[in-house]
């Protein structure tokens, strides 16, 4: 449950870092000197993704990476032991026995983060440079949004000015790619907790929900085309002749564009980020596409009580919570939580660890956060055992915080739907609801682990060297007895097929309707 500490989705904090005091002696991870080469080079041109960065400082970073991660990071362990690491880390400063182009680099680094098999460490879009989110992230990005079924590629809208380009139509290849092949690869940089592998092809689809998608960034990283054109093998439907075509890619700028036709997770300068919308009579739907409000002006605490004043207020008798393209992002799961509860709900039982009490001199100049009290735990770290600190800074209690009822409260049919987006906040809010049946999870397994996920605080770790930043998540969630290394199974599990998305049906909230239908409702 999100109130057991806070748990920020970082892609949406860079406006809210704030840069740590740098001050610091006596160190022990290597700060070299920039040379005469890369100072001219610097001053010559703007960073570009051929931009050279020199082997020496590029294995200079890894020292710094290694030394902060080994030191900070909670989850390095979790699923790797340590000789896995130590290999990782082996493999990273050998793809650095040579100079590397920026591009590469971004993409060693972005390899090794996902070896950690931590959905919160990577070296993150958001967090990036300009100059490096202008040199590596603006190349064409295809022309359609698009869903992984299976191996799949599956358009879900188009964007193409050519016709054939529509929902439904299967994607064969890219630019002579199988696109299992291109699957293949991009699956080497995903995302993850643990083996959660359907996050990890969750996080490669396209679906306009964020500002940088993955798949746009590595696909044109891995696969670089000097053509103009894309050039796609696709099925326009089942059963058709394979046809070759080339479209347009879109801009960066144009692909925002897209984000306003399917709307903006951000909430904009306060612009509402959900909707509630009544289906019928006696249904109601509340569609949360993304969480991650830090920086928005919108009040959404406000805009939940509203919303339940009027689900309550004209009876509603099934509510329907929309989850699906939503990763997490504040804990809001806590105040749906609160509308549904009768008595007071106490957290998932984990406990809460850190690897350091204070963090060493050496790695300050190197972090930035939006909370200086991450540098020293002090006090709230306790019981040093194994490695880690017990942290009890976000308890009310030794086990954890307590969600309590708060009015109204909603006392009809809960229906959640969920998928393998849903990996942070809005998994543990899933694992609330199915914990404690408060609803039913209709859809496809969740993101997350139930093995517990590192977050709730971080560092945004900037190497010196390449310029580049990668997320450092402080806290683990270590839940009691053993779980499976897995997300959540739904309820009613749902396969969308590409005649669903062919034909513009839900299948999701088709079989909401049904089993409402079935109840009588």
């Amino acid at each position: 449950m999100a109130a057991s500490f806070p748990m920020p989705c970082p892609r949406a904090l860079p406006s809210l870092i704030v840069v740590v005091a740098l001050a610091a002696t006596g160190l022990s991870v290597p700060r070299t000197a920039a040379s005469p080469q890369e100072t001219a080079r610097d001053a010559a041109a703007p960073l570009r993704g051929d931009s050279v960065l020199l082997a020496g400082g590029l294995r200079a970073d890894v020292a710094v990476l290694r030394r902060a991660y080994e030191t900070l990071h909670p989850g390095l362990y979790r699923y790797n032991t340590r000789a896995e690491m130590d290999e990782a880390f082996r493999a990273l400063e050998a793809e650095f026995q040579r100079d590397r182009m920026l591009a590469d680099t971004y993409l060693a680094f972005s390899v090794y983060a996902a070896k950690l098999r931590c959905g919160h460490s990577y070296a993150n879009f958001h967090n990036q440079s300009k100059d490096v989110q202008d040199a590596l992230f603006r190349a064409g990005r295809v022309p359609f949004h698009f869903r992984w079924l299976g191996h799949r590629m599956v358009v879900t809208r188009s964007f193409a000015s050519d016709p054939r380009i529509r929902a439904g139509t299967e994607v064969l290849s890219i630019n002579g790619v199988p696109v299992d092949a291109v699957l293949r690869r991009l699956m080497t940089v995903a995302r993850a907790d643990g083996g959660n592998d359907a996050k990890r092809r969750s996080d490669l689809e396209v679906q306009g929900a964020n500002r940088w998608e993955a798949f746009d960034i590595f696909f044109s990283l891995f696969f670089p085309s000097p053509a103009p054109r894309m050039a796609l093998r696709v099925l326009t439907a089942p059963g058709e002749r394979v046809t070759v075509l080339e479209v347009d890619p879109l801009t960066y700028e144009q692909r925002l564009a897209t984000m306003g036709t399917t709307g903006d997770p951000s909430g904009g300068e306060g612009a509402p980020a959900w909707d509630l919308r009544f289906l019928d009579a006696r249904t109601a739907c509340l569609r949360m596409p993304n969480w991650a409000l830090y920086d928005s002006k919108w009040d959404w605490k406000a805009f939940l009580e509203q919303s339940f004043d009027r689900v309550v207020g004209r009876k509603t008798r099934d509510f329907v919570i929309d989850l699906r393209e939503n990763e997490g992002g504040l804990g809001v799961g806590d105040d749906l939580l609160s509308h549904l509860i009768a008595s007071d709900l106490p957290a998932e039982p984990v406990t809460r660890r850190v690897r350091y009490r204070k963090v060493p001199d050496d790695l300050v100049p190197y972090l930035d956060t939006w909370d200086r009290s991450f540098l020293d735990w002090g006090a709230s770290a306790v019981e040093p055992s194994a490695g880690f600190f017990r942290l009890t800074k976000y308890d009310n209690d030794v086990r954890g915080s307590v969600v309590r009822p708060r009015a109204p409260r909603f006392t009809g049919r809960v229906w959640v739907l969920v998928g393998a987006a849903n990996s942070s906040a809005t998994f543990e809010f899933a694992q609330a609801v199915q914990r404690n049946r408060l609803g039913t999870l209709v859809g496809q397994p969740t993101g997350g682990n139930q093995r517990g996920i590192n977050g709730g605080a971080f560092f945004f770790l900037r190497l010196p060297r390449s310029g580049l930043e990668l997320d450092l998540p402080l806290i683990g969630q270590f839940p009691d007895g053993e779980r499976p290394d897995a997300g959540l199974e739904p309820d009613v599990l749902v396969v969308p097929t590409v005649s669903d998305i062919a034909g513009g049906r839900d299948a999701e909230m088709d079989a909401v309707r049904a089993r409402i239908a079935a109840a009588g409702g």
